[in-house]
């Protein structure tokens, strides 16, 4: 069975249903409130262990109400939290979450004891590391610590996979460690400053990632698809047609999805990114991220085997 680490985010998100994205200055009434489990890492994890999966956490949570509900809400999900550790000092991270009537969203994170998670933390994990297929880290922790946990892993073989958000500069260090980077067309552009509109963009844009480093990069387009450039060569994988409700948690669903069935060799690259853009296709279709991540089962009884 293929194993999956997390090194990521664990977050209790609250969603506003709202008409549209507020003006500056504009206040406006909410068609309704709720929350759920949220943060990119802990949803990633969830996806890849609902795709049948082993997975493992790396992360950390506050000994608070939400922490409580995170751990146990992981818990339930077959996920290892040997490694997630309980912060008395911080609060559980959380994520504010604006859902207009498209399904389109803007969100705001607070860190909180995810900005705690350490080098320490990530090193007495070594063995986690080294017993994995694959490696998945985000920009919801610290960077140094996911630069300590891609050298762990490259130290034993593991690959690494990196989902650049929230975009910002990458160091020189941190790509010639990752095997696979995973932006978004518009976290591409702000990472290279190479603007994602054609294919020959796209490609000058794994070319940039492959000079320092990187040997495989996708990019995410939306209901465009997703680009890919890797050793096994190029190409698109178009997108599923759905009517989204809800778009928070559709990248997350992606990868996590994706790391559960591609191969070391990436001789199934096309085939491990239809079967990421089945899951998230069916992840937007419903409310919430966490909650509409969906089964194996379920992508096989949408899309056929």
């Amino acid at each position: 069975m293929t194993k999956v680490t997390v090194l990521g985010s664990i977050n209790l998100d609250t969603t506003y249903s709202i008409p549209r994205i507020p003006l500056p200055g504009e206040t406006m009434h909410v068609n309704g409130v709720s929350s759920a489990a949220g943060g990119k890492g802990a949803n990633q994890a969830v996806a890849a262990a609902r795709s049948g999966v082993d997975v493992s956490f790396i992360g950390r949570v506050g000994k608070d109400h939400g922490g409580e509900f995170m751990l146990d809400t992981m818990k339930k999900e077959g996920i290892n939290l040997d490694n997630v550790l309980v912060d008395e000092d911080i609060e559980t991270g959380s994520a504010v979450i604006m859902l207009d009537e498209n399904g389109q969203n803007s969100i705001l994170v607070d860190a909180g004891a995810n900005g705690e998670v350490s080098v320490k933390q990530v090193e007495a994990a070594e063995d986690t590391i080294a017993n994995s297929d694959y490696i998945i880290a985000q920009f919801e922790t610290p960077v140094e610590v996911t630069i300590a946990a891609f050298k762990i892993a490259k130290k034993h073989g593991v690959k690494t996979i990196l989902n650049p958000a929230p975009a910002h500069e990458i160091s020189d260090e941190l790509l010639s460690l990752t095997d696979i980077i995973t932006p978004n067309e518009t976290e591409s552009s702000l990472i290279t400053g190479i603007e994602v509109n054609e294919e020959a963009d796209m490609t000058k844009t794994a070319e940039h990632f492959r000079n320092k480093g990187v040997e495989t990069t996708l990019i995410t387009l939306g209901s465009r698809g997703v680009f890919y450039s890797s050793s096994v060569g190029k190409g698109f994988v178009k997108a599923f047609k759905v009517k989204a409700v809800d778009t928070t948690g559709a990248g997350d669903t992606f990868i996590g999805a994706l790391s559960s069935v591609l191969k070391a060799d990436y001789s199934n690259i096309e085939d491990a990114i239809k079967y990421g853009q089945q899951a998230s296709s069916i992840t937007v279709q419903g409310a919430g991220a966490m909650p509409s991540i969906p089964t194996r089962e379920k992508v096989t009884e949408v899309y056929g085997g």
